[in-house]
């Protein structure tokens, strides 16, 4: 009887003992779910930072001057927050009229909605055509000078402030990328400060001159398997008139076609590159008030105010070469056309040559040299400085 009494506590004992460990057990287990829930809620980001950027100066030498230009130094700030949230920036500091100009090149944070959406708001390059997004920074822009209409006194598009879808996808072994994106928009110089001007687009729109917004995207095709080959479709369209003026209706509708190709030549051991872009600018007709009009009858004048411009430059460098010297080398020519308003104050007819022999140190270190050549005729040029004539152009760029 004893014997029984001893065995049946101590299983009871054991079993006791082992509903107990099972408690701890459940107990350390919702302990750590929630440290680990709190963790996620309260800990940073897996944040990393990346600064890169680019830089470039050199000589230039046109008919009438010869001068050193301190060029431009382009600092660009990459934060990562998160695997899906994203901020970028770009400044330059640029020597410009012997004083320092300090701008903001683009500003903007990106959240990845899926592996192929992404969506970005802030101050951004617009993704029309190729140029201003894609080879404006010096070290990628084969020669010293941007082509005609892009750029300071240009008609094209560069920045602007707003919300982009932006993504890509397969099409069996075709590919597409896209953008759409709704920004400020241009605003219409209606005569009133710069008369000499009237009729131009200003791409520095902020805040708004108006309550509308403007709407545009690119669309870009991929044909090739190996993506050698890209065709581009760009549009925008958008009120540009001011607000409670006449001009409140005044509506513009931006466009350009854009390739892009590039391929390894081996019969040649080069690589060939081929970039082209045609882009056009129109805007509804208006009256604009007549500065030559000396008697101040309130005289108007008009015009049909469609511009155009575009460029095509190809660049060949024998990179396949085994001799270090020759591989370095890389020849180019881009030919460009400007053709804006007959009848405006800004009416120019326009075309430039430029030819360019570059020395690569590195993938990102370059000496470049750009005979250029500008012909035609030029209607209102800031500062006086007309864009005729021949010009040497001796720059270096490094990106980092």
């Amino acid at each position: 009887m004893k014997k029984l009494i001893l065995i049946i506590v101590i299983f009871w004992g054991s079993y006791s003992l082992l509903s107990a460990q099972e408690d701890i057990k459940q107990q350390v287990k919702e302990l750590t779910n929630t440290v680990d829930s709190l963790e996620n809620i309260t800990k940073p980001g897996k944040s990393k930072f990346l600064l890169r950027g680019y830089a470039h100066a050199g000589l230039e030498i046109t008919d009438n001057e010869s001068t050193f230009e301190g060029g431009s130094f382009n600092p660009i700030f990459l934060y990562k927050q998160s695997d899906r949230l994203l901020f970028e920036s770009e400044l330059e500091f640029e020597l410009e009229d012997r004083q320092l100009s300090i701008g903001l090149e683009y500003a903007n944070f990106s959240y990845l909605l899926t592996k192929s959406v992404t969506l970005r708001l802030g101050k951004m390059l617009l993704p029309f055509g190729i140029f201003v997004d894609r080879m404006h920074p010096a070290w990628i822009n084969k020669f010293s000078s941007k082509p005609l209409g892009v750029g300071h006194g240009g008609i094209l598009p560069t920045s602007d402030i707003g919300v982009e879808l932006s993504g890509g996808a397969y099409l069996g072994n075709s590919k597409i990328n896209y953008s759409a994106y709704v920004i400020n928009g241009p605003r219409l110089n209606e005569g009133d400060d710069e008369p000499e001007e009237a009729g131009q687009l200003h791409f520095d729109n902020f805040p708004d001159n108006n309550n509308n917004k403007m709407i545009g995207g690119r669309l870009g095709f991929l044909p090739l398997s190996n993506s050698s080959l890209e065709l581009g479709f760009s549009g925008m369209y958008g009120k540009v008139g001011s607000r409670g003026t006449e001009y409140s209706d005044i509506g513009a509708f931006l466009y350009a076609i854009d390739l892009s190709y590039v391929q390894s030549l081996s019969f040649m051991s080069s690589v060939l590159s081929v970039k082209a872009q045609y882009s056009g600018v129109n805007v509804d007709q208006a009256s604009y008030i007549d500065t030559e009009d000396t008697l101040n009858t309130g005289a108007t004048y008009t015009f049909n105010n469609t511009s155009t411009t575009y460029f095509v430059e190809g660049a060949l460098r024998p990179a396949l070469l085994n001799n270090n010297f020759f591989r370095n080398l890389e020849f180019a020519v881009r030919y460009s056309e400007l053709d804006t308003p007959e009848g405006s104050m800004w009416d120019s007819k326009l075309n430039q040559w430029e030819l360019g022999l570059n020395y690569w140190l590195d993938w990102r270190t370059v000496f470049k040299f750009t005979y250029r050549i500008t012909q035609g005729e030029a209607g209102h040029d800031e500062g006086g400085e007309s864009p005729i004539g021949n010009a040497f152009l001796f720059h270096w760029a490094i990106g980092f």
